[in-house]
C-alpha cells in the first residue's frame, strides 16, 4: 500500500515538473522574441504629415421629443411593472436623463434588436 502511493506521488511530481519546465522554456522563447523583434518594428519617423481621417456621420441616439406627460406615464407605467405594484401609488416626482456611455455601435444594434 505504501509503494503504491509513493509510486503515485512520484508521478505527480514528475508531472508538475515537466509542466513548470515546459512553461519556464515558453516563456524563454517569447522573452527572446520580444528582445530580437523589438528594434525591428521602429522606423525613422518620417515628416510626412498624415492624412486628415475622413468625418464620420453621426448617428443621432436621441428620441423624438415626447410630451412630458407621456413620458412621465411611461416611466411609471415601467416602475409599476418592474416592482409588480399598483399604478395608483406611484408618483414621479422627478426625473433626469442620463447620458449614455455606450459606443455607437452598441446603441445600433440595441436598437435594431427593438426594432426587430
Amino acid at each position: 500500500m505504501r509503494d503504491i502511493l509513493t509510486h503515485g506521488a512520484v508521478i505527480a511530481v514528475i508531472g508538475l515538473l515537466t509542466v513548470f519546465v515546459v512553461l519556464a522554456i515558453l516563456w524563454s522563447v517569447l522573452e527572446l522574441m520580444r528582445v530580437v523583434f523589438a528594434g525591428k518594428g521602429k522606423k525613422p519617423a518620417a515628416k510626412t504629415e498624415a492624412p486628415a481621417p475622413a468625418p464620420v456621420p453621426a448617428v443621432s441616439a436621441a428620441p423624438v421629443q415626447e410630451s412630458d406627460d407621456e413620458l412621465i406615464a411611461v416611466l411609471t407605467a415601467a416602475v409599476a411593472a418592474c416592482l409588480d405594484a399598483p399604478k395608483n401609488g406611484l408618483r414621479i416626482r422627478s426625473y433626469r436623463r442620463i447620458e449614455s456611455t455606450a459606443p455607437v455601435w452598441n446603441l445600433t444594434a440595441r436598437r435594431d434588436n427593438v426594432i426587430g
